[in-house]
């Protein structure tokens, strides 16, 4: 069984959980974006952020990457919302592959520590489950125990470290460990 998009329309898609809307990146992000992307645990954990984060790396990401993304049908990027606030960013990337879809997920520093980001992996993993994906996935880097106890919290089970398959944006790699779920299961 594969993921089966021909029911959706990926510039549209809304992600709903009990207490988040995962939606489409709107222009009007792009502040909200630039700001969460000021915070010195986001910048240390995705590995190749640019820095110095811009208002216009932001601006890039929004309408070039992101809205960009969904209009080629090769991912799911969301703005992560509760009570109409943007309280972080996350995707799902649809490449085609053995280990599936892969989910990921940051939230901003001012919405820490209330479960968003386990309530958004979880939701984009079963919304991909529920649309026929065999399997899903998400990398951590080794040393980020808080994601890697996100990814527990929304059902994923950690299979292992995969070497070197981490870039950062000196030019170094570092080691991830891979977490998956398994339509099902």
């Amino acid at each position: 069984m594969t993921l089966d998009l021909t029911a959706v329309d990926l510039t549209t898609e809304v992600v709903r959980t009990d207490r988040l809307v995962l939606r489409p990146f709107r222009p009007t992000d792009v502040d909200a974006v630039h700001r969460a992307s000021q915070d010195p645990e986001t910048q240390r954990w995705i590995g190749l952020l640019p820095l110095p984060y811009t208002r216009e790396e932001a601006r890039k990401f929004v309408e070039d990457i992101a809205m960009k993304e969904r209009e080629d049908g090769v991912g799911l990027s969301v703005v992560i919302e509760a009570d109409g606030e943007l309280v972080g960013t996350g995707g799902l990337h649809l490449r085609p592959g053995r280990l599936g879809p892969e989910v990921g997920y940051s939230i901003a520093p001012w919405a820490r520590r209330r479960g968003y980001a386990s309530e958004a992996a979880r939701g984009l993993a079963d919304w991909a489950l529920g649309l026929g994906a065999p399997r899903v996935h998400l990398f951590t880097d080794v040393g980020n125990t808080a994601s890697q106890a996100v990814a527990v919290r929304a059902g994923f089970t950690a299979e292992g470290t995969v070497r070197a398959c981490l870039e950062y944006r000196d030019g170094s790699r570092g080691d991830a460990v891979l977490f998956g779920r398994l339509a099902g299961g």
